[in-house]
């Protein structure tokens, strides 16, 4: 797979969806959860992630300078094809994810800013989703591998 190699260039988190998003340096990944600091119930939607350079696009796009963490994801990742990575386990730090799906934007993402849902819908550029297989710690600057 090309693009096999990330960073992680932001994370974010917040306990309720209402709640604005926080950026932090490192956090806690916790088995069948997700971020420790988040209320998430156990699934396949435990972790999202998304790409710098998709991300960059839709700002490019809107014409806007957008903070990534508006998409509401928790993990920017720098240098990956994310969609690639959709049926693969991902290797952050110490944690271990298994992405399962492409995270739809919502009609919050209008909220946010105008025209942002549809800027996020070619391409997978909202993001992808994923289940927490073994817990650890993360941090700005970890290296992603599938």
């Amino acid at each position: 797979m090309s693009d096999s190699i990330g960073i992680i260039k932001g994370i974010a988190w917040r306990h309720t969806d209402s709640e604005p998003m926080q950026e932090v340096s490192e956090c806690r990944i916790l088995l069948h959860r997700g971020l420790s600091s988040e209320n998430r119930k156990p699934g396949n939607r435990e972790v999202t992630l998304l790409s710098a350079g998709a991300w960059s696009d839709v700002c490019r796009e809107l014409g806007a300078d957008i903070p990534w963490h508006t998409r509401r994801a928790n993990l920017l990742i720098e240098g990956m094809d994310l969609p690639a990575t959709i049926g693969n386990k991902l290797r952050i730090g110490e944690v271990t994810l298994i992405i399962h799906g492409e995270t739809k934007p919502c009609a919050l993402m209008d909220q946010q800013h105008t025209g942002l849902r549809d800027a996020l819908k070619p391409n997978a550029r909202g993001g992808v989703y994923g289940q927490v297989l073994s817990a650890g710690t993360i941090r700005l600057g970890d290296k992603v591998t599938v």
